[in-house]
């Protein structure tokens, strides 16, 4: 856990285990970090990625939950902590590196275990988004991350959740389902 609080403090980027695959992580504030994950996956910045957080308090600053309808807030909060994924109404906290050219960004309060501990140990929601160059299958192993990235980069070993595929996503203001 201190070699990953070390790099989520430096400006590098990670890889963890969440509910259902590996996902590549940092401080969801340091371009620099997240630049290196977007050259890694050869991702363009412009599709934006996920904020995972321990609890709901972490994302408060870089959402305007305000802005969904009331009955919304409470199809969110109901969903929480699980794998369900939300597009809300981004903050002027929120970087562009983080919603890519969206006026939402992507955030989910997760259940698992040792991802919870992480943001508690950080105070602050990670980025989350799947260990893989793009077009290939998410990394379900360390070993698969290796193969994928190399051996510079800094694996927490942990287990994946219970979950079979990611999480689904829906639109908060609108329910719209993006990924089921």
């Amino acid at each position: 856990m201190q070699a990953f609080e070390h790099a989520f403090r430096h400006q590098q980027c990670f890889a963890y285990p969440t509910e259902a695959v590996f996902g590549l992580g940092c401080d969801p504030l340091s371009e620099v970090a997240m630049l290196e994950i977007l050259r890694l996956k050869s991702r363009p910045v412009e599709k934006g990625v996920i904020l995972i957080a321990g609890d709901f308090e972490q994302l408060r600053p870089f959402v305007h939950i305000e802005k969904t309808p009331p009955a919304h807030q409470q199809k969110i909060f109901n969903s929480w902590p699980g794998p369900t994924t939300w597009l809300l109404p981004k903050s002027n906290l929120t970087p562009s590196w983080i919603s890519g050219d969206s006026e939402l960004v992507a955030v989910r309060v997760t259940d698992h275990s040792l991802v919870k501990k992480m943001c508690q140990r950080v105070n602050s929601p990670m980025v989350s988004t799947s260990a893989n160059p793009a077009g290939a299958e998410p990394a379900r192993t360390s070993q698969e991350v290796r193969s994928y990235f190399g051996d510079e980069l800094l694996i927490v070993d942990g287990s994946l959740g219970k979950q079979h595929t990611p999480s689904v996503i829906i639109n908060g203001l609108n329910l719209q389902t993006l990924r089921a």
